[in-house]
């Protein structure tokens, strides 16, 4: 009877670890989705305040087409990227139009004046800096949680219920270069 009850008692620790290592898996999940949906969030700030830059810029600088029309196309490529690695390819490709623009904006003295356009640097650039930070949080939970499922006794458990690693938002190979601007 002795044996029967300390097997009991064995399977219920066992059940009980396993429910709560599953929640704790669940958690960790939902908290990566949170964080990419701020990076994604960030993402569109940053997509939404594009078009009003290049406007501005666009009403000073109108022979500068080919730039323009890069930043564009860069925007409505990162619109359209699904995944981490596709958003940080696109988001790269972003920044070298946008730093190409820019510096199309140093060259127009009444452009650098212009109330409207310090107000959309200023913004752009606060939306650098939020991104950079939901891209880290993103990251440190991405972290969190692949070691979570990597480690024993979850290893054991987190295949079998469909928990698999998730991918790092990374930047290009290209990304820790300075862009050349050449136009």
């Amino acid at each position: 009877m002795k044996g029967w009850i300390i097997a009991g008692v064995i399977v219920v620790l066992i059940a009980v670890m396993g429910i709560s290592g599953y929640n704790s898996l669940i958690t960790l999940n939902e908290g990566i989705n949170g964080k990419w949906a701020q990076v994604e969030n960030q993402l569109q700030r940053r997509a939404d305040l594009i078009p009003n830059l290049v406007n501005t810029v666009k009403g000073y600088a109108a022979h500068e087409q080919a730039a323009i029309q890069s930043v564009a196309d860069a925007r409505a490529k990162l619109a359209g990227a699904q995944g981490p690695a596709a958003k940080a390819e696109a988001n790269t490709e972003l920044n070298g139009a946008l730093s190409r623009l820019l510096v199309i904006a140093e060259n127009y003295p009444n452009l650098k004046a212009d109330q409207n356009f310090r107000a959309l640097q200023d913004e752009l650039a606060g939306t650098e800096n939020r991104l950079a930070v939901a891209r880290k949080d993103y990251n440190d939970a991405v972290q969190v949680y692949n070691t979570k499922i990597r480690s024993f006794p979850s290893s054991i458990y987190a295949g079998m219920l469909g928990f698999s690693p998730k991918e790092y938002f990374q930047a290009e190979e290209g990304a820790k270069q300075t862009p050349k601007v050449q136009f």
